[in-house]
Parts: structure tokens; C-alpha cells; sequence
């Protein structure tokens, strides 16, 4: 059965959000806190470090949230792009909402779980980044389309086999509705998805016309996939892209279409994406130059700080790390090494490990910079902390820790309160994973 979507189940479904009740499901939020709902909770404006919040937490600066949402929107909008942020970064209904009122075309997701999760709060327009060849998500989403006109959703193709298995799954579901692909053009040899050729994504462009359940939409492709990536390389691929776009166009594949889709963009080649689609010809009607990025939500203080492309256009503005994960120092073996209780379960370790970045003496002193402190390892619950001549660090002192990669940080956390400069917390963000 369809779920009931829409603008106005979706408000509903974030007011149920704040109607939870604060229990044994949620890390670090206060134990005395137990029973209020998130509502009553957040109504309380407590402070995430004087007012019973438990090491680990996880936080989100609400300055930085809403900085970042704003750059982007302006980005965007500067460069004619229009916008589907990657939910997966976040699966937070709530940020996927404020990224909407963000100017947002839509949300673009990666499988269809996150995909139903989205529905679930009301999201009407979804841009699948990946192939669909599951049965039984395709009658879901046939029922979604079929019971919701307003509904707008694409997907990958990039392969005939693939065609055929949406068009038998689809047929023995009895859509209604077309279900829009676009054609998914590789980024090389050795790369992720996508038909590696032209003439492979001519194959499945013809299989697409060929059936009665699929509609072809579009192009589309991922350049953060392009081999040994650079600006002349990311460039000349997304080049091939647009130029997929007019031989299509050229070709009358797009008839009967109120727009074409272009679609590109992940977080660290967007102004690469900017050039090269503000290069698209005119073609037979409007283009929807779609661009996906999605870490950019939270930043991270690792490896996004090193590729944002917002490092070689600063004129644009800047992006600024929004998540700190708060650890006490629960050891202090030696001079040499200390032990806190964040680990593998709260912190993401899949690109670089956690950044020691401030102190907070367990007096009550003044906030510190980390000097003299690295992580050096993670264990499954605890930091390990390598400490120089310099390093000021007691038992019982938290430690805010940097993170690098949004998209594995957002995921080991259910609910993450949203704080001020000053500690004062404003909100709790629910995700789904």
C-alpha cells in the first residue's frame, strides 16, 4: 500500500518527531531527561554541557548548520543550477525539509529504503542516484507513483538487462504511471555504474523507448568517479555528459517531455559542474541542471575540507564544519597517552581519524584549544590520544573532536542535538539509517 505523502502528511510527520520521548534508544542526552518528549525537551533549552548530557554526544553547531544551507542556496541559485541535495549524507527528515525551504528542488537518495523514509515525510520530488532492478521496490514505487500524481521520481539506467527488469517488474505490477530513468554514463574505465560508451548508452536509451513503463528523462553521472580526477579530467568527462545530452536531443529521444534532466555533482567538484553546464547548448527544451551534492549540510573538518571545490573559488564563499563529537577523558595511563569514551561505534574512521580540536577542563574552566593532543587509534568505545609536553588533560576533561566525513558520522547517531555558540541546545535532529 502507498503511504499517504504530501506537504501536509510531511509537517505531520515531523510534528510526530517531536512528540518522542527521550528513552534508552538515544546516546548522550541527560538521564533525567527520560520520558519528556523531544518537544519538551528542546523547550527546556538546555546546555549541552553544564545541564546532564552524557559523553559521548554528538552535536551540531546551529550557526554553521544554517550558514552552510544558506551558502549553498546562493551557490546554486548564482550558478542556474537547481538543487537535489544527497540525502544519504543525513537521512534527517528535518534537514531534508530545511534544505527545501533552502530553495531545494528535491532530494536525491541512493536506495530505496531511503527512499520510503523520504515519502514517509511528505518529500515529493526524489532523484534516485542509482540503478532500480528490485522487484519489489518497483511495485512500491509504482504504488507510490500511481497514488500520488504530484510524485516526481527518476532513477539510473545503464544497462539493457537492466530495462528489462524494470519493465517486466513494473508490467507485472501494473503501473499506471511511467517510472522516468535517465541513462547513466560511466566515468571511466574502471569507475563505479553507468554504460561505459555512447553507443552503450544509445542501447539503453533504445531499450528504454521500447517499453511502456519507463520514460527516458534524461542524462545523468557521477564525476567524483572519474579516474585519477582532476579539473582537465573532470572537465572533459562532464563534457561528454552534456554533449550525451544534445546527441540525444538531436536524436528525438526527448519528445514529449516538459524538460530535460541533466544531472551531475557530487561535493567536491561542483564548480566544475558550474563551468561545464553553464556551457550547455540550447536544445529542444528546457534543460533542469541538476546538481546533488549533499555533504556540504554539515562540512566536516577532514577530507571535505581538503576537496571543497569552495577552496578554489574562496570569492564563493566558504563552507564551515558543523559536527563536533564530545568524548571525556576516561584514562590517563601515562604522560604520553590518554584513553576517552568515544570509539568506532560514535565517530567516523573511514577516511581519517577524528581531530583533537578543543578542551573543556572538568572544573568548569575555559574553554581550550587541544594542544599538544592527536587521536592516534579507535578502539570500539574508546579514543586513543597520543599527549605532548604541551598538553594540558586531566581525567574527567571532555574533548571536542573534529570529524571527517559527514556520510559515516550522521549514521552511528538516532538523535543529535543542535546547540548554540554558547552550549544552549535549540533542537534534536532524528535520522534514519
Amino acid at each position: 500500500m502507498a503511504l499517504d505523502n504530501g506537504p501536509v502528511h510531511g509537517r505531520e510527520a515531523l510534528a510526530e518527531l517531536a512528540g518522542e520521548r527521550v528513552d534508552h534508544r538515544f546516546k548522550g542526552l541527560p538521564p533525567d531527561a527520560y520520558g519528556l518528549t523531544l518537544a519538551e525537551l528542546a523547550g527546556q533549552r538546555r546546555n549541552l554541557f553544564t545541564d546532564g548530557f552524557a559523553t559521548p554526544v554528538l552535536a551540531l553547531s546551529a550557526e554553521r548548520l544554517e550558514h552552510n544551507l544558506k551558502l549553498m542556496e546562493t551557490y546554486a541559485a548564482r550558478h542556474g543550477l537547481a538543487f537535489a541535495p544527497h540525502g544519504k549524507t543525513s537521512m534527517a527528515p528535518q534537514l531534508f525539509h530545511r534544505q527545501i525551504e533552502h530553495g531545494a528542488w528535491g532530494i536525491t537518495l541512493a536506495v530505496p529504503h531511503q527512499v520510503w523514509v523520504a515519502r514517509a515525510f511528505g518529500i515529493g520530488r526524489i532523484f534516485l542516484a542509482n540503478e532500480l532492478v528490485d522487484a519489489a521496490a518497483l511495485r512500491r514505487l509504482a504504488a507510490e507513483l500511481d497514488a500520488d500524481p504530484e510524485f516526481r521520481f527518476a532513477c539510473y539506467v545503464d544497462s539493457v538487462r537492466g530495462v528489462e527488469l524494470m519493465d517486466a517488474a513494473l508490467t507485472a505490477a501494473g503501473a499506471a504511471r511511467p517510472v522516468d530513468v535517465v541513462v547513466e554514463l560511466g566515468a571511466g574505465a574502471g569507475a563505479r555504474t553507468g554504460a561505459r560508451t555512447e553507443a552503450d548508452c544509445a542501447a539503453v536509451a533504445d531499450a528504454v523507448a521500447g517499453t511502456r513503463t519507463l520514460r527516458l528523462a534524461g542524462v545523468a553521472g557521477y564525476e567524483g568517479e572519474v579516474p585519477d580526477a582532476d579539473p582537465e579530467r573532470v572537465h572533459a568527462w562532464l563534457r561528454r555528459l552534456v554533449a550525451l545530452a544534445a546527441d540525444f536531443d538531436r536524436a528525438g529521444r526527448f519528445e514529449g517531455l516538459d524538460e530535460i534532466v541533466l544531472s551531475a555533482g557530487g561535493s567536491a567538484w561542483f564548480d566544475a559542474v558550474a563551468d561545464v553546464f553553464a556551457e550547455v547548448p540550447g536544445l529542444s527544451r528546457p534543460v533542469l541542471k541538476l546538481l546533488r551534492s549533499g555533504a556540504y549540510v554539515s562540512h566536516d573538518d577532514g577530507h571535505y575540507r581538503e576537496v571543497t571545490p569552495f577552496n578554489r573559488v574562496p570569492a564563493e564563499g566558504a563552507l564551515e564544519p558543523a559536527l563536533r563529537l564530545w568524548t571525556q577523558v576516561v584514562s590517563r595511563p601515562s604522560a604520553e597517552q590518554a584513553f576517552a569514551n568515544a570509539g568506532k561505534r560514535d565517530a567516523a574512521y573511514d577516511l581519517d581519524l577524528p581531530f583533537a580540536q578543543v578542551v573543556r577542563p572538568a572544573d568548569g574552566g575555559p574553554e581550550r584549544p587541544a594542544a599538544g593532543i592527536a587521536v592516534s587509534g579507535l578502539s570500539d568505545q574508546h579514543a586513543w590520544l597520543r599527549t605532548g609536553p604541551e598538553a594540558e588533560l586531566e581525567v574527567g576533561d571532555w574533548v571536542g573532536l573534529g570529524l571527517s566525513h559527514p556520510c559515516t558520522s550522521f549514521d552511528k547517531w538516532q538523535l543529535i542535538p543542535v546547540a548554540e555558540a554558547d552550549g544552549t541546545v535549540v533542537d534534536y535532529i532524528r535520522t534514519f539509517f
